[in-house]
């Protein structure tokens, strides 16, 4: 696999406080990261570092060896690109100028849209499975149906590294499944994709490799076989599982004491 996003030795936060330090990982294109860990582990901190909203309290981020601090933030976007958990506002766009946006990062500042750049936004859509959706209302749209667009508008950016916070937060269980099968396709097709969750069984969906964050601390990386373990789930999250084997044992499920 070819070169893509790397950490080495980050710290990250906010002024006067450290979330995270010490974390280092890489991430080729064609590779799905999930980035698993209790609330306050510090994941949603480190994308915020990643997309430049917050500064990198020491250590380094590079892309494809090249070190990106100092980047623009035009600089930045062409190399990452954001999906949140949901909205992108509650203006009355259509899907299609929604996913136009996405073509912000490689405009000039008074320029408007190209055609080429229309075609690129209309390829997206179509690559998701959604290009009947370009004339609907934006806040006309399902949850899961949003969410796509979202993931089609950060495809039309053309970047490098696609990442998502908890893209499936709030859709039904069909619609988490088409995501992450659409993130899947996406790493095949040569994107870096790292996606934080809460669901630990996501990873066996469709991530190569998980990153366990814990106290601000890279707490396991490896293989989600190697990673989600019923001692890695204790000490991460304090609760003791089962780490289950379903199907043809690929798929494995998270199941608390508990609920026995």
């Amino acid at each position: 696999m070819s070169a893509g996003l790397a950490l080495d030795g980050l710290a990250y936060g906010y002024p006067g406080r450290v979330v995270g330090e010490g974390v280092s990982f890489s991430l080729a294109q064609g590779e799905v990261l999930c980035l698993l860990g209790p609330n306050g582990g510090g994941k949603s901190t480190l994308l915020k570092t990643l997309l430049g909203l917050l500064p990198a309290l020491g250590g380094k981020i590079s892309v494809d060896g090249e070190d990106i601090h100092g980047w623009t933030p035009r600089r930045r976007a062409r190399a990452f690109a954001y999906v949140p958990q949901s909205g992108a506002g509650q203006f009355g766009f259509t899907v299609a100028e929604m996913v136009l946006m996405g073509r912000a990062a490689h405009l000039g500042p008074f320029a408007t849209p190209s055609a080429a750049d229309r075609q690129i936004a209309e390829a997206a859509l179509t690559a998701l499975g959604i290009a009947a959706l370009a004339p609907r209302d934006w806040l006309r749209l399902s949850g899961g149906e949003r969410q796509l667009a979202l993931i089609a508008r950060a495809l039309a950016q053309q970047a490098q590294v696609l990442i998502l916070d908890e893209p499936t937060a709030n859709l039904d269980f069909g619609n988490q499944v088409r995501v992450l099968a659409e993130l899947k396709k996406l790493a095949r097709q040569g994107l870096a994709v790292i996606f934080a969750t809460h669901h630990p069984e996501q990873a066996f969906a469709c991530a190569d490799r998980v990153a366990i964050l814990h106290a601000g601390k890279l707490m396991q990386l490896g293989s989600p076989e190697e990673t989600i373990t019923a001692d890695s789930m204790r000490l991460a999250y304090g609760i003791a599982v089962d780490v289950v084997a379903v199907g043809d044992g690929r798929i494995r499920m998270c199941l608390p004491h508990e609920w026995r």
